[in-house]
């Protein structure tokens, strides 16, 4: 199976959660949507399957959308998909894609029911940080 993570190489959710999916052994398809951008069937067809509209997927923070006035109730979600088109950083991320289907990952452990790798998945809910081979990964932990 793969994986294919929209990621932000800034955001240390989105690094962390690269962490976990390389950790469980899937393979895995990384889009940096910052360089490649987004395309309007692309954000509605990840919205539609992530159970999101344009606002509920608005990255507020470290992002230009109160600038943009985007955070007024006011604004449509049309407005905010053409945003976030013009300004990537504008999407709330990560957001992974499997056959498992499709997740805003905040916080990251939400990815674990789209990886089919079940003994990574039932470590990471043991609070154990550690890969297949017993090796810590050292992202942090409860």
């Amino acid at each position: 199976m793969t994986a294919v993570i929209h990621h932000n190489p800034n955001c240390g959710t989105s690094r962390n959660l690269l962490k976990m999916i390389e950790a469980s052994g899937e393979d895995v398809c990384v889009i940096d949507y910052l360089e490649t951008g987004w395309t309007r069937p692309q954000l509605l067809a990840l919205f539609a399957g992530a159970s999101l509209t344009p606002r509920t997927a608005l990255r507020i923070s470290k992002s230009p959308a109160e600038e943009l006035g985007l955070t007024d109730p006011s604004v449509s979600d049309e407005a905010i998909l053409d945003a976030m088109i013009e300004h990537p950083i504008l999407v709330n991320r990560p957001i992974v894609v499997t056959p498992k289907g499709i997740r805003l990952c905040r916080p990251s452990e939400r990815v674990l029911d789209l990886l089919e790798k079940s003994a990574f998945r039932h470590l990471h809910q043991g609070r154990r940080r550690a890969d297949r081979y017993g090796k810590g990964l050292g992202f942090g932990g409860r």
